[in-house]
């Protein structure tokens, strides 16, 4: 039956398996690391996708993906925020920013994040009326601890990449370092060309947004008043109480 995505080493491999209804195969996240694997050049470090098998029962649909396994460990695991600082070298943060920078060329209409959903949600969550997302850049749209290797550099978990505003990436990883206050002042200091700009900062505001809608599920407890202490410094206004 339909589940979440489960995975595990093959020997030289990573085998994932993911399912879902029959009739809701396909589509955006289903295609998502096929679609990165044909698509976004092979300077963006990233497991490389070695075959994929799907299948389909009469109720449920699987895709098995075989990707290169990867020895690095991520920064994180089990959860992608930081809890305390981690020292990386400069030269990983010069990966990250070149990574970063060679997606963002990609083209592509796989939209990740959607002008109706800050529509529908950031009074409710921030407390301001929407803005308008109209600088969006090709982005990798899950960029946390728990998808970054260490040294060297390994983008993970590609399901999801496509079109997003202009700094929601950055603003993401911020949210997940704000715990790790000299990490979380190493990205605004890398990246201040990106989440200074009043396009940037759009972005920061729709991944505090969606994080803080995470929040009010039960989501990273711990995290959620440094989030919304972060959203408030933004835009000067209260979150609402959930």
């Amino acid at each position: 039956m339909a589940g979440p995505p489960l995975g595990r080493r093959a020997g030289g491999s990573w085998l994932r398996v993911v399912s879902t209804a029959a009739d809701k195969a396909g589509g955006r996240l289903w295609e998502g690391t096929a679609a990165a694997d044909t698509h976004v050049p092979r300077s963006v470090p990233r497991p490389r996708l070695r075959g994929v098998l799907d299948r389909t029962t009469a109720d449920v649909a699987y895709r098995t993906e075989l990707t290169e396994y990867v020895s690095v460990p991520p920064v994180t695991s089990g959860t992608p925020a930081l809890a305390q600082d981690i020292a990386l070298p400069d030269a990983w943060w010069s990966e990250l920013k070149s990574a970063l920078g060679t997606l963002a060329t990609v083209p592509t209409d796989r939209e990740s994040v959607r002008q109706n959903w800050v529509d529908r949600n950031f009074r409710r969550f921030l407390g301001i009326d929407p803005v308008r997302i109209d600088e969006t850049t090709t982005g990798h749209a899950d960029l946390h601890w728990a998808n970054l290797t260490g040294a060297p550099l390994v983008l993970l978990d590609w399901e999801n990449w496509g079109r997003l505003p202009v700094g929601y990436d950055l603003g993401l990883l911020h949210a997940y370092s704000l715990a790790a206050q000299a990490t979380a002042a190493r990205i605004r200091r890398e990246f201040a060309h990106v989440l200074d700009t009043d396009a940037g900062r759009t972005g920061e505001l729709v991944a505090l947004a969606q994080l803080l809608q995470a929040c009010s599920r039960g989501v990273h407890p711990a995290l959620a008043p440094l989030i919304a202490c972060r959203a408030e410094e933004l835009t000067h206004t209260p979150v609402p109480i959930p």
